[in-house]
């Protein structure tokens, strides 16, 4: 009698562990295509976000040369000097936000990324 008990108690446990990892595959399975969807979304916006700014760029160049009655070539110079003194800014923030201070997990993290990255074990 005890051991009929004990099959029927582990044929239970069973069914229940099953019907977990059902459900744990069906919600993976959603969130997978969730995060799928999302990339595409994402790559979709960088893309057309660059080609506005290719675009902010052209209008631009177009502006300073009108404007100023430079010639193109210095037009695009003018815009790439613009453009570095913005990158160097940036940058510099980037720099700046990116400091310390880091969880003992992280810089144990980036310290053992570097080296493997570096060759020093």
């Amino acid at each position: 009698m005890k051991g009929q008990n004990f099959g029927r108690v582990t044929a239970l446990i069973s069914s229940v562990i099953d019907l977990h990892v059902r459900i744990a595959l069906q919600e993976a399975d959603k969130e997978k295509r969730r995060l799928v969807g999302g990339g595409v979304m994402l790559g979709m916006g960088l893309t057309l976000m660059t080609l506005a700014l290719v675009a902010a760029e052209l209008v631009l160049l177009l502006w300073i040369q009108g404007v100023f009655a430079l010639s193109w070539l210095q037009a695009a110079a003018a815009l790439a000097a613009i453009d570095l003194v913005l990158a160097g800014i940036s940058l510099r923030i980037g720099g700046q936000m990116l400091k310390g201070p880091y969880l003992p997990e992280t810089t144990a993290g980036l310290m053992r990324t570097t080296r493997a990255l570096t060759g020093k074990f």
